[in-house]
């Protein structure tokens, strides 16, 4: 009797989880899935109440007229230029910055280790004023050239941030101690420790921070806007804000189209790699 109740026990609760899982597939899906159903309507049929979740006559022509309204090879071409840039400097400075944290021996190393703790409790909001002020008037004091509106403004204030460093830390902290010994009885220097060891067992959290960095900076907002001029500098995000029309006339259906295609690339770069966000994620998890 107490086997049939746990059994039933175990059927319920993983009920429950299906449930759960049911539920929140529908939350996070089914507004993509109405994004993407307006990209192939007119402004009027989408006001339509009750909604049609299917397009009865499909507009495919919105992904084209959306395209070819405002630049947006040039937008995407800007977009990769910064997010690939911005991340590999970013990846690189948070490996190096947590291998010298979790295995070298400095100074004050445990004041540092807390004021990159600090730093994740600031907002980015509160940079753009000083980062704007240093491209602008800074660093024309210094090389006689602004750099507002240029490609080096848009990614060097997100080359480094205290959230990878502080994530592949614990990470390193969980790998296992022998390996590092054995690497350094063999006279491995830090570097080849590091580039042999140590980066192919954390692969996983390394990926991992790698899609969360490219994701950041694929969506980052404010500070493109901020810094960019011209319209041939804008990233995509900045470029779809040109569809909203303050008047109140804004085509939904283009901008829901222009929206499908800032999504896409990133909506495949996630199914090819959910099984490293998942292992990265929880490598550094019981590590302190």
């Amino acid at each position: 009797m107490a086997s049939l109740s746990t059994k039933t026990q175990r059927r319920l609760n993983q009920s429950a989880g299906y449930l759960t899982m049911a539920v929140i597939v529908l939350l996070i899906g089914l507004p993509v899935w109405w994004m993407f159903s307006a990209s192939l309507k007119t402004s009027q049929e989408i006001y339509t109440f009750p909604p049609d979740w299917i397009p009865r006559n499909p507009r495919w022509s919105n992904f084209k007229d959306a395209w070819q309204s405002l630049p947006f090879g040039r937008f995407y071409l800007n977009s990769i230029i910064t997010t690939l840039g911005g991340s590999a400097l970013e990846l690189t400075n948070a490996t190096l910055s947590a291998y010298a944290l979790a295995y070298l021996r400095f100074p004050f190393k445990n004041v540092v280790f807390a004021i990159l703790l600090a730093a994740l409790m600031i907002p980015a909001q509160v940079t753009v004023l000083p980062n704007y002020v240093f491209f602008g008037s800074t660093v024309y004091d210094l090389i006689g050239q602004s750099w507002i509106n240029t490609y080096q403004a848009i990614i060097l204030p997100g080359a480094s941030v205290a959230f990878g460093t502080f994530l592949l830390r614990q990470s390193f902290l969980g790998l296992p101690r022998e390996v590092l010994d054995a690497a350094k009885v063999d006279g491995a220097g830090h570097l080849r420790t590091l580039w042999d060891v140590v980066l192919p067992m954390a692969r996983p959290v390394l990926v991992t921070f790698g899609l969360i960095s490219v994701v950041a900076k694929w969506n980052d907002y404010l500070w493109p806007l901020v810094i960019t001029q011209t319209q041939n500098m804008r990233t995509l995000t900045v470029g779809i804000s040109m569809f909203f029309d303050l008047e109140g006339n804004t085509d939904w259906g283009l901008v829901m189209a222009a929206t499908v295609f800032v999504i896409f690339p990133l909506l495949v770069v996630f199914v090819f790699a959910q099984r490293f966000i998942i292992e990265g994620l929880t490598a550094g998890a019981t590590k302190g």
